[in-house]
């Protein structure tokens, strides 16, 4: 049983090839409710939702988005390691999100704002699998936000480190 249905899942390839090709904003759709248990709550200046203002996402609703895997060095492991989930670009444009900031808050209530600008600049993840494994909460999961910090020396500094929030737990669009 799909947890977005067809039309949500081709709305949202559609919207992110127009977004890609002419810089355009996603049609309105509306977002299935989860059915198992939420990992990512997004709220704020969102245009598509699920559960009253907000959007809510089980981890099956954001591995029917698009998926992108990359290896990369982080500052937290020893050797390259392979990320998979899909891009944040994705996940946004899934709830049709405005603004400039992304407030975004870990499971242990850490916090971090990062550039709405970045999502578009950057192929970030929101990553659900390391090495090809779910990412247990003891680690750094169930979802980590992750630069592709070998594709360009300028993320590799503390700025963007910082804005790699592992542990995430909801999303606020300002």
């Amino acid at each position: 049983m799909p947890l977005l249905s067809r039309r949500t899942k081709m709305a949202l390839l559609v919207a992110g090839l127009l977004g890609t090709f002419i810089g355009a904003a996603p049609a309105a759709w509306a977002l299935d409710a989860p059915k198992g248990k939420v990992v990512l709550t997004v709220k704020g200046k969102i245009g598509a939702s699920n559960r009253g203002g907000t959007a809510v996402f089980d981890l099956a609703m954001l591995q029917a988005l698009p998926q992108k895997t990359f290896t990369t060095m982080t500052p937290w492991e020893k050797a390259p390691v392979k990320f998979s989930g899909p891009l944040l670009r994705d996940v946004l444009a899934a709830v049709q999100a405005q603004g400039n900031t992304l407030k975004a808050v870990a499971l242990n209530d850490y916090k971090i704002n990062i550039p709405l600008e970045d999502t578009r600049q950057f192929d970030m993840v929101l990553a659900h699998r390391m090495n090809d494994q779910p990412i247990p909460v003891r680690t750094k999961g169930p979802l980590f936000i992750v630069y592709p910090f070998d594709s360009n020396p300028a993320l590799q500094n503390a700025v963007y480190y910082e804005r790699a929030i592992w542990q995430l737990g909801a999303l606020e669009i300002e």
